[in-house]
């Protein structure tokens, strides 16, 4: 597979694209922002600048003092304006209103996962942006809404507050912007150190975080309590969390230094120097600056160097973070899967031959070849077995069949069709595949068997009694599985999820069916009435049969026997015996099992 060539955006372009992601889901919160962040910044700045300049202006050339009253009473009323209007809209309004961009977006990530390519997962840079772009999606969203609320605050502060200082004294104005423009490159530098150490951390937190679902994991519940293994499993996330600090402490006396030059130098050299000099000139020497003028320079200064600090340090550091994740984020979201919709709406009514020529498949990354010139016609109705040892490539079979991937050379095809001509949709909707590694979902069994919002309750309960589920069900197709959502959903047994997992293929009308390992957590007896429902039940269908267990596969049309991504052997049951190959081998050692109760 060749590497998808990166492209990186600048800061200020991913800002801007994240910003109008945000717009795009609501258009009013973004705007609802930059508002609070003018009320939140400009009125206080140009109080301290202008309103204390009026006052003391007043009381230097001995006017009306009532005055003063009047204007303390006007700034406050701006204040508490602003900070009502502000309190307002963050109460009633802006509470509610970022949830539902979480939401909105979160569902753009879910909505993009599931569009991806199974070859995604198994490239592991990827993979771990992917987990990061994931898990840090609210708390981006949640950053850039506070960045766009100061950032605009603090531009309109910036303007007002610089054109007042214009017509006081420009020189004041060029001492502070020079200042501030000497230390820009510190907080680029540090920008980049705080997103390398998030980078590293990911990594460390992903497996700390794998030990701690081992502790609260019902799945892993029995092997912890029954056996020695805790230790080892604390030992392990000792290291984890030891790494993490380790990073932290790899890159926080950097940032510490850098941060105090940083901060440092704008208020040493600008604030204790150069400003005070130059204002003291204007008073002592040239006598061009009133008391009034002289409160009003240095604040609007001081106001001024904290806009600008915002704007280009201070916001350098945040954005130059901010936007290598967002890169992250639109580079997930820009991500094209490879296996593309074909133009024809594929038929998914009766049965028709499958046919693979010349099919190898190599997984992305690997020399080696899963799949080696597999030839391979499945007839119509034909009920058929893949049977070998783990790694012969049986799987990776059934999942080219389901265009989860496509094959690194030869072709599927579907009554003489190539699969690749349908689209995707339509070509995964004429097969129900009970996957090996199976997921139960927290939501109702007749969702869970339906695998779609629409449930039909009796067709599910039809298909349940199909795949010999047992477990009583107070509320039928509606009954809650899991505990996520419903304390009183109900948990079921390996053997029970199996066969929810199984009855998914009953219930799908469909004409052919998959099922990897249908039998491998169920009991002998358990196994022999399943596989004489699923002959029952899938008179009218194609099906492939992936097991271990070879009782499985007896009433197979044919048994294709698969090493080394090769099939080595097939035919019928009794004629593999005949054979005395692979096969022959496997059941002979598998039904000894079975007579001395081993299975």
């Amino acid at each position: 597979m060749k590497k998808q060539k990166k492209e990186n955006h600048s800061v200020m372009s991913n800002m801007l694209y994240f910003v109008r992601l945000l717009f795009s889901v609501s258009p009013l919160l973004v705007i609802g922002e930059m508002i609070w962040g003018v009320l939140l910044i400009v009125p206080q700045n140009l109080i301290s600048v202008i309103g204390l300049r009026y006052i003391i202006n007043i009381v230097e050339e001995g006017e009306n003092l009532k005055r003063i009253f009047y204007a303390v009473g006007v700034i406050a009323a701006v204040l508490v304006l602003s900070r009502l209007v502000s309190w307002l809209f963050r109460e009633f309004y802006w509470n509610a209103e970022r949830e539902r961009v979480y939401r909105g977006l979160n569902e753009k990530l879910y909505i993009k996962a599931r569009e991806l390519d199974l070859e995604n997962y198994d490239n592991p840079e990827f993979y771990n942006s992917f987990i990061l772009t994931i898990e840090t999606s609210s708390d981006n969203i949640q950053n850039l809404l506070g960045l766009v609320r100061s950032y605009f605050g603090n531009i309109v502060s910036f303007v007002t507050v610089a054109s007042v200082l214009l017509t006081i004294d420009p020189v004041c104005l060029i001492i502070i912007l020079a200042s501030v423009a000497l230390f820009m490159p510190v907080g680029k530098k540090i920008g980049n150190l705080m997103m390398k150490r998030r980078e590293e951390n990911n990594k460390y937190h992903r497996r700390s975080d794998y030990f701690q679902r081992i502790f609260y994991l019902q799945d892993y519940a029995k092997e912890v309590r029954m056996n020695n293994i805790r230790p080892l499993l604390i030992k392990r996330y000792n290291e984890a969390a030891d790494d993490v600090i380790a990073t932290a402490k790899k890159y926080q006396t950097k940032i510490a230094a850098l941060r105090l030059i940083e901060d440092g130098g704008v208020q040493v050299l600008g604030f204790m120097f150069l400003l005070p000099l130059y204002l003291g000139y204007c008073v002592l020497v040239k006598d061009s600056l009133s008391a009034g003028d002289f409160v009003a320079t240095f604040n609007g200064a001081y106001s001024v160097a904290m806009s600008i600090n915002f704007l280009t340090i201070w916001a350098v550091t945040q954005f130059t973070e901010r936007g290598k994740m967002i890169e992250k984020y639109r580079s997930f979201l820009s991500c094209r899967p490879k296996i593309k919709d074909g133009e024809k709406t594929a038929a998914a009514a009766q049965p028709k031959e499958i046919k693979l020529k010349n099919v190898s498949f190599r997984y992305p990354g690997s020399s080696e070849y899963s799949l080696k010139n597999i030839n391979l016609t499945i007839k119509p109705y034909e009920k058929i077995a893949l049977v070998g040892y783990n790694g012969a490539g049986k799987t990776t079979l059934t999942n080219l069949l389901l265009r989860l991937y496509e094959p690194t050379q030869g072709e599927i095809l579907i009554d003489g069709e190539n699969i690749k001509s349908a689209t995707l949709q339509s070509h995964r909707a004429r097969f129900a595949a009970a996957f090996q590694d199976f997921q139960i979902f927290a939501c109702t069994i007749g969702e869970n068997v339906a695998l779609d919002e629409k449930v039909q309750p009796e067709k599910v309960l039809d298909a349940l009694g199909k795949s010999s589920f047992s477990k009583k069900l107070k509320n039928g197709a509606d009954t809650e599985l899991l505990r996520e959502f419903d304390d009183d959903g109900i948990m079921l047994s390996g053997g029970e999820a199996q066969k929810v997992v199984i009855a998914r293929a009953f219930y799908k009308d469909c004409p052919y069916v998959i099922l990897d390992e249908p039998s491998a957590n169920l009991d002998p007896l358990a196994e022999y009435k399943l596989n004489q429902a699923i002959i029952g039940a899938s008179e009218n269908k194609t099906v492939v049969f992936i097991s271990h267990r070879l009782s499985t596969t007896v009433n197979a049309d044919k048994i294709y026997v698969m090493e080394n991504g090769e099939i080595i052997e097939s035919g019928t049951h009794d004629e593999l015996l005949r054979l005395g190959g692979t096969y022959a081998y496997m059941f002979k050692v598998q039904s000894e099992k079975y007579n001395a109760g081993a299975l």
